[in-house]
């Protein structure tokens, strides 16, 4: 059994997809962040008024997106999406236009995170900036992920530049968990000093 490679003859299997010290950080990041979001979720006072509901609703779904997102970064799930991408392609005989496909698809997930996060935001307190940076954090992420996942030649290489020492894919993936976090760390330091006065 091979425990790193989830490719294996052009096959996905489970594995662990990132085995390198900034793979195992980037997990503890999404699982420490989603902890974080799980504070901002709890209520701060035992009555349940409806803000404390829209907060428990968006911060307990972004607690739970980070969780799935952080064990993905290890399952490498998009590495499977992509095999089965291409194995349709290859069956269906559309294979030589799968960069047509893949420009469609990328455009159509990012026309979704948009209208997810417009829809999001107007339903729980778009007009808090914490609230907003999470959302454009969340919006981030999945895009990012998504456009990894259709692997483009030329996005491939885009993610592996380095700058100052660090690759292009780890600054982009771990800013959109960053804004998350920050959002976070704001709403537990603003509950903390309303508590506190």
């Amino acid at each position: 059994m091979q425990l790193f490679a989830v490719i294996i003859n052009g096959h996905w299997q489970p594995g662990i997809g990132d085995p390198t010290f900034m793979g195992w950080f980037t997990v503890v990041v999404y699982f420490i962040t989603a902890l974080l979001c799980l504070i901002c979720a709890l209520p701060h006072r035992l009555v349940f008024l409806q803000r404390v509901n829209r907060n428990l609703l968006l911060w307990g779904f972004f607690a739970l997106i980070l969780v799935l997102l952080g064990i993905n970064k290890q399952l490498d799930l998009q590495s499977w999406l992509t095999t089965v991408g291409k194995e349709l392609a290859l069956s269906q005989g559309w294979y030589q236009q799968r960069r047509m496909v893949q420009v469609q698809f990328i455009g159509g997930i990012v026309i979704a995170a948009l209208i997810l996060l417009s829809v999001i935001g107007r339903a729980v307190y778009a007009e808090r900036r914490t609230y907003r940076l999470a959302l454009l954090g969340l919006m981030f992420l999945s895009c990012f992920i998504v456009i990894r996942a259709s692997s483009f030649h030329h996005i491939d290489t885009l993610l592996g530049w380095q700058l100052v020492g660090l690759r292009m894919n780890w600054i982009l993936e771990l800013g959109g968990i960053a804004c998350i976090a920050i959002a976070a760390i704001r709403t537990i330091s603003d509950r903390w000093s309303t508590k506190n006065s």
